[in-house]
């Protein structure tokens, strides 16, 4: 199974939205979002989905929208990407040891997938956390995230339940971390502050380094 399919349209409301999209913005990317970094890097971060004028714009996950302004400087600052800031898929930005992706890869009306979309699609996110490398860490922003990394790896929710900070063994060689997810709404609200944030990632970044 391949873990990306540029042109997938299993999912019919969430073809049928980006149609209507790709003609009100015909610059837009408007297709399924390919996850972004190395595919061997041991830090998955897995987003929700698409936003609007963000990732659907330009192709490139959490790149030109509110949410990935605090995602960026925190990759930097904890040595996951080469810069501070994500602008566009021609900007020479690298991940280091990392890579991003959401567990619904199409942008879904009012950024809301559906439990059937979330299930549809994940078969990709199970193909991408089959390929991490051993002692790789799972990142996932926000609880529809959690849950999507927990049904590709046919684990139960109520064994494992999403809060910030919290720390899952996934199996032998995978450990998921939790965090809110840092849109516009949680960082305003300061339901996510910059220093929780940055602590998810220095407890990231200590797992990597303590199993190399």
């Amino acid at each position: 199974m391949a873990s990306f399919n540029l042109h997938c349209s299993d999912c019919p409301r969430l073809a049928t939205f980006l149609a209507g999209v790709r003609k009100r913005y015909p610059d837009y990317h408007s297709r399924p979002v390919e996850p972004f970094g190395d595919n061997k890097a041991r830090l998955l971060v897995v987003g929700l989905a698409p936003g609007m004028h963000g990732a659907n714009r330009s192709g490139r996950p959490f790149t030109g929208d509110y949410a990935g302004i605090l995602l960026y400087q925190t990759l930097y600052k904890y040595g996951f990407a080469s810069a501070p800031e994500s602008v566009a898929t021609d900007d020479g930005l690298k991940l280091l040891n990392c890579r991003i992706t959401n567990a619904v890869k199409c942008l879904p009306p009012e950024n809301k997938p559906t439990g059937q979309e979330a299930k549809t699609c994940n078969r990709y996110l199970r193909t991408e956390l089959e390929d991490l490398p051993k002692n790789s860490v799972v990142l996932a922003l926000g609880s529809i995230a959690h849950s999507s990394v927990l049904r590709a790896h046919d684990l139960t929710l109520s064994a494992h339940k999403f809060a910030h900070g919290a720390v899952h063994r996934l199996n032998e060689h995978r450990i998921l971390l939790d965090s809110y997810h840092c849109s516009r709404y949680n960082t305003q609200t300061r339901r996510l502050t910059p220093k929780m944030f940055q602590t998810v990632f220095q407890k990231a970044r200590e797992i990597l380094d303590t199993k190399p």
